[in-house]
């Protein structure tokens, strides 16, 4: 059942945090490191190298240049992409099927960045060169999703409490997870005594920024087996794009993240009914909500009451969230740690935050302005 034809078999993580004597590529080493050592295999092991600049990597499209001679490695394949957070996903869908061409057997793919220490702040013209969205005030990427927040508001009732749901939850899961960087519980009138960022969302509806870097090996579901690692299986991949954007009439809700993950569902031969634990991109809580009835966990306009209490979400719920923490409280990777939390669920690694049997994952990403998406489905042998 599924596709199946390629594994993750190794994740690394570097430190989290805010490391001003450090770069983007020497975080991305240590990650490298990590994730070689997971995998029980050797650097000459990778043919492939595929990478994601950060946002302080000089290089840009020419990033896996300075990697690759960084690290030691003349790959078969390589090259490097950025999809702001549907990244992740697109590059180990690019892995996967490299692999399954036979263009390389074993593909490292790579993301460091040095976000916090570099001052980032997601408060740029919203729009790309050419096409500003600025003259319409909307500046930042907190002013997209809380335009989407307001016309959800608008049709379906929803409430800047239930959007909180979602803060209070996974920061709650954040706290059981040692590496987390925010893990101090906080409350629903925390929430809603955040300052406004822009309206209807609070600083707490917002994700973190952060230095750090992952590494993730793909290889074939065959030559995983063999690796140290338990091998978590590519069940289904799916993409997903909106480029003419305010031409898109329903823009604002994003319809193409739902064509990402019907096409992830065909491929792996599942309905939502079957996914076991979700790590859904949460740059935004209004994020989980769109993702929630995309990926048809509830019906559209009926996000906010599946939240509501944050009890359907959490461990012993219908469906555990971002169950490290995510974009809001773990660390901001850009949605490179929803990948390997999910892989750890799978794996059964997650000690206190481990949902009980957990055969099937749904990792979701999203970036640039909100017109690109990427899906994975992950899972083990049933």
């Amino acid at each position: 059942m599924g596709w199946r034809k390629a594994a993750i078999t190794g994740v690394g993580v570097s430190r989290q945090g805010k490391y001003p004597d450090e770069t983007p590529n020497s975080l991305a080493a240590e990650a490298f490191v990590a994730a070689l050592d997971d995998a029980g295999l050797r650097r000459e092991d990778i043919d492939g190298l595929l990478t994601m600049p950060g946002t302080k990597s000089p290089e840009g499209a020419k990033h896996y240049l300075a990697l690759g001679e960084l690290l030691g490695i003349n790959p078969v394949l390589t090259g490097s992409l950025s999809m702001g957070g549907a990244t992740a996903g697109a590059l180990i869908q690019q892995a996967a099927l490299a692999i399954e061409a036979g263009m390389a057997t074993t593909v490292a793919c790579v993301f460091g960045d040095t976000a916090k220490t570099g001052g980032s702040r997601f408060n740029a013209d919203a729009g790309t060169e050419g096409d500003s969205w600025g003259i319409w005030g909307m500046f930042g990427n907190a002013a997209n999703s809380a335009f989407g927040a307001q016309r959800h508001m608008a049709l379906h009732g929803t409430t800047s409490e239930q959007l909180g749901w979602i803060a209070v939850t996974t920061r709650k899961h954040a706290s059981m997870n040692p590496a987390a960087i925010m893990r101090k519980p906080i409350t629903i009138d925390d929430h809603q005594d955040s300052r406004m960022i822009v309206d209807p969302l609070h600083m707490l509806d917002c994700c973190i920024i952060s230095d750090g870097a992952v590494a993730i090996i793909v290889t074939s579901a065959e030559r995983a087996r063999d690796n140290a690692s338990t091998p978590v299986d590519v069940w289904g991949m799916g993409q997903g794009h909106t480029l003419v954007k305010l031409g898109t009439p329903d823009w604002w809700y994003l319809p193409h993240q739902a064509d990402c993950i019907s096409r992830a569902y065909r491929m792996a031969g599942v309905s939502p009914e079957e996914i076991d634990v979700a790590q859904l991109y949460d740059n935004f809580t209004i994020s989980v909500l769109f993702w929630l009835e995309h990926a048809g966990f509830c019906k559209p306009g009926e996000a906010g009451p599946f939240v509501e209490g944050g009890t359907r979400i959490t461990f012993g719920g219908e469906l555990p969230v971002n169950t490290a923490g995510g974009n809001l409280s773990e660390s901001y990777m850009q949605g490179w740690l929803h990948v390997v939390e999910g892989v750890r669920q799978i794996r059964g690694e997650c000690g206190e935050r481990q949902v009980d049997d957990a055969q099937l994952c749904l990792v979701t990403g999203r970036g640039m302005t909100l017109n690109t998406a990427s899906c994975l489905i992950l899972g083990g042998d049933r």
